[in-house]
């Protein structure tokens, strides 16, 4: 079916469920649809109505907030294109997001093009909205497919990865931070982070203890012999062992200790916001983005690729550096890297892997040449 391209509000009681983000409007400002959402003895229940809510808060959490915040993005970003060219997003029909995403990937109206893994998301976002309100998006149908297909033979390039930070860069970045308390949390933060391999998002979602507040994704113990991580990351729960280090200068662990020694934090987000006079913690959690600038600004303050104009290195850097750098350091077994990183598989931890022996295996002269 070719898509309509006159407006319409020919919204149905599928276009929306009881797993819908709270939007209550068309994303075109078409009818109210709430008294289609549910069923007529839901809406009378009082007591069924909280567990709606109760389910639409169990539905966010099926992903991460990050991905819930890009997919938010994706929606509205479609649905404002659709406005312009007078035609409606829902229901989804293939020959409309092969349009969309052609137009993407070479845009009409001056905008930069959008990469292929930003299209790929894209359509991702799309699906899972689809979904959300009752209808299948097929990314197999020809007319996306082999758009999708056209645009990755034309315009994929290889992934830009972030550069590593190794051990001798995360030694200089502390050394830039001073004994204050925020200092102190800082310098915790990134030596977890690096020993770790951990994503930003997983460094600031730790509480002290388990179950101290709803919105956390781990917490912590510490033994004689390290310190424990148990969070719930990309690939589910999992346990990160972090041993201490071979001095006090570089130990994860001794950073970690004298932090809620000072910070004097026994309950709530390990990692907060510390008051203006740089004395309490606030017992409010920090952003993710917070790591990133903290690896930017200490990189910066390092000197670290001083060889390069200051804008063009720090763009090199971010969150990732932290993961890859304990990748490319750790002069280990790759099983351990893996574990430790939470990947499915080894050819996603190789990708970390910045000074990783390629040649290891020499097939040519296994071959006999």
């Amino acid at each position: 079916m070719k898509p309509n391209l006159t407006n319409s509000d020919g919204l149905t009681p599928t276009n929306t469920s009881l797993l819908n983000e709270g939007n209550d409007r068309d994303p075109h400002g078409g009818h109210d649809t709430k008294s289609s959402e549910t069923p007529d003895p839901i809406v009378s229940s009082g007591t069924l109505d909280r567990l709606v809510d109760t389910a639409k808060d169990y539905a966010r959490q099926a992903t991460a907030d990050n991905t819930n915040a890009a997919y938010k993005a994706d929606w509205s970003h479609f649905g404002d294109w659709c406005k312009r060219r007078g035609t409606d997003p829902i229901p989804p029909h293939p020959e409309l997001i092969g349009l969309y995403i052609a137009n993407c990937a070479s845009p009409d109206n001056g905008v930069a093009a959008l990469s292929v893994s930003t299209i790929e998301r894209r359509l991702s976002g799309l699906s899972w909205h689809y979904q959300q309100r009752g209808f299948n998006l097929d990314r197999k149908d020809r007319h996306i497919a082999s758009v999708l297909a056209g645009i990755k033979r034309k315009h994929a390039r290889p992934p830009l990865q972030k550069e590593a930070v190794l051990a001798e860069d995360i030694l200089a970045m502390i050394a830039t931070l001073d004994f204050g308390l925020r200092d102190l949390r800082d310098r915790a933060i990134l030596l977890i982070g690096f020993a770790g391999g951990l994503r930003r998002s997983e460094i600031v979602g730790l509480d002290v203890n388990r179950d101290d507040t709803d919105e956390g994704k781990g917490w912590f113990t510490i033994e004689d012999q390290g310190l424990i991580l148990a969070f719930q990351g990309k690939t589910g729960w999992r346990e990160v062992e972090i041993g201490r280090g071979s001095s006090e200068q570089g130990c994860p662990v001794h950073a970690l200790e004298q932090y809620l020694h000072y910070a004097r934090i026994d309950f709530g987000p390990l990692f907060q916001r510390i008051t203006r006079d740089n004395r309490k913690a606030t017992n409010e959690r920090l952003s993710d983005k917070h790591v990133a600038r903290l690896i930017k600004k200490t990189v910066r303050d390092a000197g670290i690729r001083s060889d390069l104009p200051e804008n063009e290195r720090l763009a090199l850097f971010s969150g990732h550096s932290l993961r890859a750098g304990l990748a490319t350091s750790a002069d280990v077994d790759e099983r351990h890297v893996q574990k430790q990183l939470g990947h499915a598989s080894p050819e996603m931890t190789r990708r970390y892997q910045r000074r990783r022996d390629k040649f290891r295996v020499n097939l040519t002269k296994a071959a006999g040449l």
